[in-house]
């Protein structure tokens, strides 16, 4: 089994939609989309999962220095697979390895089942039912949302415009065609992310420059779960 492993510097911005469709229409000039675009982009929907006491979702609310994500992804409710995934914050970088399981498998970490994980060979699924058990993960919050990737080769280059972010803690079936989602981010916005190992290409910076914006520390996940996580703590 193939382990993904990516190591780079991930940068967020937040801008008007109006500014992210001229944004995109200048780098469509310059850098290969990714193949995977539609019309508008591709779907992304990810499960996170999260201790009893919430340890993730409170280290990225402190901005600790070196945390974790833990994620099933899929780009498609049909698909017949999913890749489980730990992001990690390490200083300036972000580290991400995944690794491709069944569908079925997953369907069994959605239900918090993580069983499946010692089937695998590979160390990386050993190390994620490790954590997972060890630290009482138990699935939390699906973020599903619309996705524009422009790709370089050169340092890892990849420029996302992500929209239409919608969450759901009702049900945690990855494969559903019926969640009832609630949006987390103003329609009329976009994130921005920027990464690269390295530094960026020239030309590409100059084109980011441009662009008026300022760099957010935003997380999807702690979108997602900011209304369930407020009303918990008034209790």
């Amino acid at each position: 089994m193939d382990i993904q492993k990516v190591l780079r510097q991930e940068k967020k911005y937040l801008l008007a939609a109006e500014q992210g469709a001229r944004l995109a229409a200048k780098l469509e000039k310059v850098i290969q989309e990714d193949p995977h675009n539609g019309e508008n982009g591709y779907m992304v929907r990810s499960l996170y999962f999260d201790t009893l006491n919430n340890k993730d979702y409170e280290e990225k609310m402190a901005g600790t220095e070196v945390r974790r994500k833990v994620r099933l992804r899929v780009y498609d409710p049909e698909d017949d697979f999913a890749l489980i995934e730990i992001k990690q914050k390490q200083g300036g970088n972000q580290l991400k390895r995944s690794m491709k399981i069944s569908r079925e498998h997953a369907q069994k970490l959605s239900e918090g089942d993580y069983s499946p994980l010692t089937q695998y060979k590979d160390p990386f699924a050993g190390e994620v039912y490790g954590i997972l058990n060890m630290s009482a993960y138990i699935p939390r919050t699906i973020i599903e949302y619309r996705r524009k990737a422009f790709i370089m080769p050169e340092n890892s280059i990849r420029i996302t415009f992500d929209s239409q972010i919608n969450a759901t803690e009702s049900n945690r079936d990855l494969f559903s065609q019926n969640l009832l989602f609630y949006p987390v981010q103003n329609p009329w916005k976009v994130i921005l992310e920027v990464k690269y190992n390295g530094f960026l290409l020239s030309y590409v910076k100059n084109i980011l420059q441009a662009t008026d914006k300022s760099e957010i520390a935003v997380s999807k996940y702690c979108m997602g779960r900011a209304v369930s996580y407020r009303n918990l703590q008034m209790v």
